[in-house]
């Protein structure tokens, strides 16, 4: 059977992490697929580690791996240092705060086994998939720059940024060491990567939800370096 290894990044959420485990332990318990998560908190000062060791109680070491890191260092370098310990044939990337569900989870992994795909990457402009939780001037900045992406790259997906994805583990093992971007701008990349080397990609609909407890990450730095890395791509691939 099929091991299923979800990588999940933290920083300051020691309020969301409870729910996040519970719902992916119920999801994967509920269809019966084996999995493992391994929680890759950067130096949270809220606590978030200690909360981590309890679930980890709670649930057991085998389905709860602690690989913490001393600093924030980045999402994208949080996600390399995950997968260095990943058990899994497969491999999901998720955020950690309740913006993605985990129901979706069985979807994806449907979808991958109708194609046998390379990649399987959650979609909020296709189908019935949507953003709930964001002002008016979020959702026109995550449009606009989905759009300028798709106008300057074709990827040939319709969600280039977003970040709930199943990948083979070969496949991500391949991309990451390609990859130059460490922040935001990883995710994106990651596909623009996928498309160049031939990987296939196939995508759900998912419905992202604004996080319950806690500040977004997403700042002028981030905006600055997806700006910036969107360009690097531009004119590199």
């Amino acid at each position: 059977m099929a091991i299923y290894s979800v990588l999940l990044p933290t920083y300051n959420e020691r309020d969301n992490l409870p729910f996040i485990i519970w719902l992916l332990v119920k999801t994967f318990e509920e269809e019966k697929i084996k999995f493992e998560v391994i929680i890759i908190d950067d130096g949270s000062p809220d606590g978030t580690l200690d909360v981590a060791k309890q679930l980890q109680t709670i649930y057991g070491e085998e389905r709860i791996v602690l690989k913490p890191r001393k600093e924030k260092l980045g999402l994208g370098t949080a996600y390399m240092h995950g997968m260095k310990y990943a058990r899994g044939q497969f491999v999901i990337i998720m955020d950690a705060d309740l913006s993605h569900h985990p129901k979706f989870i069985p979807d994806m992994i449907k979808k991958q086994k109708e194609k046998d795909y390379d990649v399987v990457s959650g979609t909020r402009y296709r189908g019935h998939g949507g953003v709930y939780g964001w002002d008016l001037k979020r959702k026109v900045i995550s449009r606009v720059a989905n759009y300028i992406t798709q106008v300057l790259l074709r990827p040939g997906v319709s969600d280039l940024t977003g970040s709930f994805r199943l990948y083979k583990k070969d496949a991500l093992e391949a991309l990451v060491e390609t990859c130059v971007s460490k922040g935001y701008v990883f995710q994106m990349e990651m596909i623009i990567r996928a498309r160049e080397y031939g990987y296939t990609i196939g995508e759900v609909p998912i419905t992202f939800v604004d996080r319950f407890y806690g500040k977004s990450k997403l700042g002028g730095n981030e905006v600055i370096g997806f700006a910036k890395g969107l360009l690097h791509l531009f004119f590199t691939t």
